[in-house]
């Protein structure tokens, strides 16, 4: 990103409260171009939270979200459906129909979000699935599909309608140490192949330290740590050596698998001539 450029996601000063319980307390967050923001905390520290409002899926009592330099609570009806489509979400448990096979999965937002029919679905769908590698369980049902199958056939369905920003809500919940880093390395694939702008939602404290440009800690509403992995995770904030601590990680080990990661411009560049 220029140093002109204006960040793509901003949020800014956002409240929302139920039952006057403040979830959200002014909170304000950037994302760039490119790059992968992750934000940590416990359960209900509001980061499902977070998600509605930057979707615009629901309203905060304050604050503004700003998608690509527009204010989407200032927008009607239609054009914030049409703002929407800006975003991708890529659900926990990948969210697939039990009755479509995984060709009819990718394609359902397209037939369905975007009225395409015929050649157009059939291209950006194979296209999505062989950079995927997933040509081969195209006619697969999803139980007949492995965990990783079933997160990297929800990313592909993500991906197909070609978003600006991807959006993971907890990506490795209910994964083995094993399939929570192959889901790691699908995310920094995504960043690599299509230069996506991700904002990932996690308690999962090794998929932070891997992939993240950028680590945020949310706790009880509010940012209380911020910066990149190395400096984060090495922070003397003591809720942030509480959270990090307490997931028993070793940074260091972890350290050699950022080794040689591509910064977004780097990304950019390497696209641009190809």
């Amino acid at each position: 990103m220029s140093a002109a450029e204006p960040p793509l996601v901003i949020v800014e000063d956002l409240v929302k409260t139920y039952d006057d319980k403040v979830v959200l307390d002014r909170v304000s967050l950037h994302v760039d171009r490119g790059e992968t923001l992750v934000v940590v905390g416990g359960s209900g520290a509001g980061k499902s939270t977070l998600i509605r409002q930057i979707l615009g899926l629901e309203k905060p009592d304050s604050g503004r979200v700003v998608i690509d330099g527009v204010d989407i609570f200032s927008l009607g009806e239609v054009a914030l459906l049409k703002a929407r489509h800006t975003f991708a979400l890529v659900f926990q448990n990948g969210a697939l129909l039990d009755s479509m096979s995984v060709f009819d999965n990718v394609a359902f937002p397209l037939r369905e979000e975007l009225a395409l029919r015929g050649a157009e679905v059939e291209r950006r769908v194979m296209a999505k699935l062989e950079a995927l590698s997933l040509s081969d369980a195209r006619d697969k049902l999803p139980g007949q599909l492995s965990g990783g199958m079933v997160k990297r056939v929800g990313v592909a369905r993500a991906l197909v309608v070609e978003p600006e920003i991807l959006l993971y809500d907890e990506p490795t919940t209910g994964l083995d140490p094993i399939m929570s880093r192959t889901v790691d390395h699908l995310i920094e694939e995504m960043r690599e192949t299509f230069l996506v702008t991700s904002l990932v939602i996690t308690h999962d404290m090794a998929t932070a330290y891997e992939i993240a440009d950028r680590v945020m800690l949310l706790e009880n509403g509010v940012f209380v740590a911020e910066g990149p992995p190395e400096q984060f995770f090495a922070s003397d904030n003591p809720t942030v050596r509480l959270f990090v601590d307490s997931s028993a990680i070793e940074p260091k080990k972890l350290a050699a698998r950022r080794a040689g990661r591509k910064t977004p411009a780097q990304i950019r560049a390497a696209l641009s001539s190809r």
